[in-house]
């Protein structure tokens, strides 16, 4: 029996596990295959992102080490795999590593010289080259030679790499097993529960397009093909039976396809059936179109929570055209969040800082420019990532960039329209750009402070950065100083729970907020931007850990069959919800003072959910008014 051991590891440490779907598709394949069935043992071992080295070698070799260990590697795991893997060879040195993912593929040089333990890359789709793999390993014991398995990089006995032909692409993705309906993996805890913090799943794969930072699953500039609707179905139904929450499709495009709209429609007929899924995040169609308009309804008219993104990266034409995305139909995007405005639908936008062509000041610009028209941006710093066009064109650009310390991706630190200084200093102003904007911390008062003081919101981001960088309470000293210079996601999770569970670093915001803006608005607004900060905080999501009681103010509820935080009555001078929400440009006078009181209700949970800033947006507080307003 030959033993085989897939690893996962997720990107980030969380409170709950990351699905490990791409494990799942090795294993489903494996376990599928009549010829295999009898003499080959899969199992996955998934580890979360904070998991320490020495743990995770305990849990892989505990119980002895397998005959084949295959990772599946991005550049968040590249380095702990590369570790393991060394750990393996000592405990079986016949055995054989395999990488295989989007950070490995067609880059078996490098991968061999930093870890010689690693025997073979997998270049391409891997559940069926990885399948050949095992059968060769099965047939020809003791020899690593697999000159006839296409979509592989292996070592010669001299050293030199060889690389056989790519295979083809998977075009019937319905001859690929599904994890789901073949059970590889768990799903739900020791309890009953759904285990993970999201279900991942695809309806397609390819990409039509080529943007030079991208390389989606090896598929760019490839035809997309999509799995059955029947099939899609079936996993659905998993899904709904097993009270997934969210699920979150791994689509390069969704909304492309004439059957993106069939699978809205089963999704909405899995949530008539079971009550779940209840909410559906996914990287929308850079084009849109009179199909994305028909999904984005549907969804809204059944109750479903989503994001509805932006993916312009940036609004520079300079940048534009080096990102091989100046003609895309995606940069007329004003026409778009009208639309969906107008329909009463959010959206958040997405911007990359580092992109050549452009200098901080365009980036800046285009910020405010796309501020003024969406209710939250996600900023990303740029990386380098392998088999993309940014890459192997470095030196045209005049990239430096600096590896991540427990990670293998290319941080950019210079490239030729920005300098070395000007990237860390707008990397500190990406860092609080996403807790603030991209993370909703503050969500309700950008727009009322540009139509009111004429603040940009990067003005208002840099003016609460200098607050925090003049306080002096060592509370906020030490969360200052533990600011990185790279603004990577998990800093982001780190400094939002600090945030969320350290009340002088709200103490920070609220003092900013009073003694500063709020006498930057007109005499007659001052009472209503005072009561505009307590509503905000008000309308934040509740972190609260398991076993731990609501903060002060709250208690949790049934509220129609649901557990809710609820809190006590807060009395504004006017009807700020319908204020906030009716807001559309400059006002000329304040709200009609009208004595109102909300109550707020927020979902549990958030807790396991901060690091996901499209699912935290699920857990934001709602008001509901407890009085009518009563005219002052």
């Amino acid at each position: 029996m030959l033993e085989v051991r897939l690893v996962q590891q997720g990107a980030w440490d969380m409170p709950l596990d990351s699905m490990p779907l791409a494990a799942g598709y090795l294993k489903a394949t494996l376990d599928a295959d009549q010829d295999l069935a009898a003499e080959v043992h899969s199992s996955i071992r998934n580890f979360r992102g904070g998991e320490a080295l020495t743990d995770m070698a305990a849990t892989l070799f505990r119980h002895g080490a397998p005959d084949v260990l295959a990772f599946s590697v991005l550049g968040w795991n590249y380095r702990n795999f590369g570790c393991l893997a060394e750990t393996f060879k000592q405990l079986n040195p016949r055995g054989v590593v395999v990488f295989g993912g989007n950070h490995v593929a067609y880059q078996a040089e490098r991968v061999f010289r930093d870890f010689p333990v690693v025997d073979v890359v997998v270049n391409g789709e891997g559940e069926f080259i990885f399948r050949d793999l095992v059968t060769y390993l099965l047939e020809h014991p003791g020899e690593l030679q697999p000159a006839g398995v296409q979509g592989l990089s292996y070592r010669l006995p001299d050293g030199s790499v060889h690389t056989t032909p790519d295979r083809e692409r998977i075009a019937d993705l319905d001859i690929i097993p599904s994890p789901f309906l073949a059970r590889s993996f768990p799903m739900t805890d020791h309890a009953g529960r759904f285990r993970y913090d999201v279900a991942l799943m695809e309806t397609n794969r390819g990409c039509p397009y080529k943007c030079a930072f991208c390389y989606w699953g090896g598929a760019v500039g490839q035809k997309v093909r999509a799995f059955s609707p029947d099939r899609l179905a079936e996993e659905l139904d998993i899904f709904g039976f097993h009270q997934v929450p969210t699920v979150v499709l791994c689509d390069a495009n969704f909304g492309l396809l004439e059957t993106d709209e069939t699978f809205v429609e089963t999704l909405i007929k899995t949530r008539e059936r079971h009550g779940f899924p209840r909410a559906l995040e996914t990287s929308w169609a850079k084009n849109k179109s009179a199909r994305f308009a028909k999904i984005v309804s549907e969804l809204k008219r059944h109750g479903f929570k989503s994001s509805f993104t932006l993916a312009l990266q940036t609004l520079d034409d300079q940048a534009l055209t080096d990102m091989a995305r100046k003609n895309m139909r995606v940069n007329q995007w004003e026409s778009l969040v009208t639309w969906l405005a107008e329909e009463g639908l959010d959206c958040y936008a997405e911007l990359i800082w580092g992109a050549p062509g452009e200098t901080p000041q365009s980036f800046l610009d285009g910020y405010d420019r796309l501020a003024a028209r969406v209710s939250r941006i996600a900023v990303y710093p740029l990386l380098l990532l392998p088999n993309t066009s940014y890459t192997e064109r470095r030196d045209q650009h005049g990239f430096v960039t600096i590896r991540g310390e427990s990670d293998d991706f290319e941080y950019v630190l210079a490239n030729r329209s920005a300098t070395l200084t000007e990237h860390l200093a707008m990397q500190r102003f990406v860092f609080w750009a996403r807790v603030l904007g991209e993370n909703q911390y503050l969500r309700h008062v950008w727009q009322p402070v540009r139509d009111l003081t004429g603040r940009t919101q990067s003005e208002l981001i840099r003016s609460l950065v200098d607050a925090f960088e003049a306080a002096t309470d060592p509370v906020v000293v030490e969360f200052r100083e533990r600011i990185p210079v790279l603004a990577e996601s998990p800093a982001i999770a780190a400094a939002l729970r600090a945030l969320f569970t350290r009340p002088e670093l709200e103490e920070v915001i609220q003092a900013w907020w009073r003694d500063e803006m709020v006498p930057s608005f007109p005499s007659a607004w001052r009472v209503f931007a005072h009561e505009l900060y307590v509503y905000e905080a008000s309308c934040r999501p509740r972190y609260v850990l398991p076993g731990e009681q609501p903060p002060p103010g709250w208690r949790l509820s049934d509220v129609d069959g649901e557990p809710t935080y609820v809190s006590e009555p807060r009395r504004f001078s006017s009807d700020l919800a319908r204020a906030v929400a009716e807001w559309a440009g400059p006002q000329t006078r304040p709200p009609a003072r009208e004595p109102v009181e909300y109550v707020f209700h927020a979902r549990p949970g958030f807790f396991e959910h901060i690091d996901n800033h499209e699912t935290g947006a699920h857990y934001q507080g709602l008001p509901i008014a407890v009085t009518a307003p009563v005219a002052a």
